[in-house]
């Protein structure tokens, strides 16, 4: 059993692109160990939809393909294929859970001029 007692107030992490990097904290990082099975990771996908005109999909994957980027820290690991990248390049991912729903979600883009109020979707920075 880990102990994330410490970490309590911190639940986000940041795509960082140059380095191949993220840094974790542990909402999110405890959720993604607790859920990921093998060699299973998170993907990161932006789709075109939602009300802002894009959407941000999350989805378990064991396949990393060749325009795929890899972020990985002590055996977490998000995926982030290039096109979707430029849609998101610097922002936090982070866990929620409310009563009526638990999911990854996308925080802080530095890419979306503004979202929808569910957060799921964004308009893109011209």
């Amino acid at each position: 059993m880990r102990n994330w007692d410490n970490w309590a107030k911190c639940s986000y992490l940041i795509i960082i692109s140059k380095d191949k990097s993220f840094k974790t904290f542990p909402k999110m990082y405890v959720r993604l160990l607790e859920i990921a099975e093998g060699s299973e990771f998170l993907r990161l996908q932006v789709e075109g939809g939602g009300c802002s005109g894009f959407q941000y999909k999350f989805s378990l994957d064991t396949v990393v393909n060749s325009d795929d980027r890899v972020f990985e820290k002590s055996g977490a690991r998000v995926v982030v294929d290039l096109d979707s990248l430029s849609f998101v390049k610097g922002a936090m991912v982070d866990f929620n859970q409310e009563l009526i729903r638990s999911s990854f979600q996308i925080v802080n883009n530095p890419q979306a001029e503004q979202g929808c109020s569910c957060g799921s979707s964004f308009s893109v920075k011209l």
